[in-house]
């Protein structure tokens, strides 16, 4: 799902000045956003996907027609305005990226409601949906729990990553798997500690917390066991899409019917594939399997 889809736009640099001129070393372009990100990453394992949100105007244009330059099936809902783009910085001797994102189209009442509809009808062909990203302006609070509560109810299990009230309400619909960041998580229950944050989220709704903490890797939780996965190493490069590769692997273990254990050390060996590669939604496919079979993985 990318509902607020956007065309992402990377610079790579040898090191930022801010407040001074920067030579960028290479530019690239194509269809992104958090949603889009976790169908590139399914779709090179092997998994059919089916992108769908909101686009609009020229940029939206772009972004369809870069999906199907990709091979990536997509089933948008046209809207007035134009869809937003987002820059990143990716800081080659920092190892690490700044991003910048703009807001996208205000959606009308009308429209959201066709896309429900629209929402709706794709369900019954979805074994798993990925709920990512922003939403755009005018959409209700709620948009992120509506779309769970209708996934819910065709039976098709849903995992949210989302921040905010967009995170607070979805919970409430009782997604399979929410994935904040320490963040989003802290800025949610008000807890430093992963664990203590997603009993509260356990409580409100949730039936799995799986929350990144970074290069420290994961820390999962359900009603019945908690667990800490953690990457063979630390690596760096550009961070940008390591969390939507995350989401990526979680859906798969969902899908696939995996293990926990086995889910987590899949999403984490996505996270760090996707740290090697220079654009979000890409992943180094043969460090990711040689990851997957040295993460660590314990019940704690």
């Amino acid at each position: 799902m990318a509902l607020n889809a956007a065309l992402d736009v990377t610079y790579v640099v040898d090191g930022v000045r801010w407040h001074a001129g920067n030579r960028v070393t290479s530019v690239a372009e194509r269809a992104g956003g958090k949603g889009t990100n976790v169908a590139r990453v399914l779709s090179a394992l092997g998994h059919e996907v089916v992108v769908t949100g909101l686009v609009a105007g020229n940029t939206g244009e772009r972004i369809r027609r870069d999906l199907a330059a990709a091979g990536i099936s997509e089933a948008f809902l046209p809207v007035p305005g134009e869809s937003r783009r987002t820059l990143a910085v990716v800081d080659t001797i920092a190892g690490d990226a700044t991003g910048f994102w703009e807001a996208g189209p205000r959606i009308a009442a009308e429209h959201w409601a066709a896309f429900l509809d629209h929402y709706r009808r794709l369900l019954p062909s979805a074994s798993g949906v990925a709920l990512s990203g922003s939403a755009p302006t005018g959409l209700p609070e709620d948009a992120y729990a509506q779309l769970v509560a209708a996934a819910r109810d065709a039976g098709v299990p849903a995992v949210l990553d989302a921040d905010g009230t967009a995170l607070r309400l979805g919970v409430a619909a009782g997604p399979e798997i929410v994935k904040p960041n320490a963040e989003e998580l802290r800025a949610a229950t008000g807890h430093d500690d992963p664990l203590a944050g997603s009993e509260l989220l356990l409580r409100d709704g949730a039936n799995a917390v799986v929350v990144s903490v970074g290069a420290d890797g994961l820390v999962a939780s359900t009603p019945q066991h908690r667990w800490m996965a953690r990457p063979p190493a630390r690596l760096s490069g550009n961070p940008t899409g390591a969390g939507d590769a995350c989401v990526a692997g979680l859906v798969r273990g969902l899908v696939t019917g995996s293990s926990w254990p086995e889910r987590l050390a899949e999403a984490v060996a996505l996270s760090a594939a996707a740290v090697l590669r220079p654009l979000a939604g890409d992943v180094d496919l043969d460090a990711y399997r040689r990851f997957r079979d040295s993460v660590l993985v314990k019940e704690v």
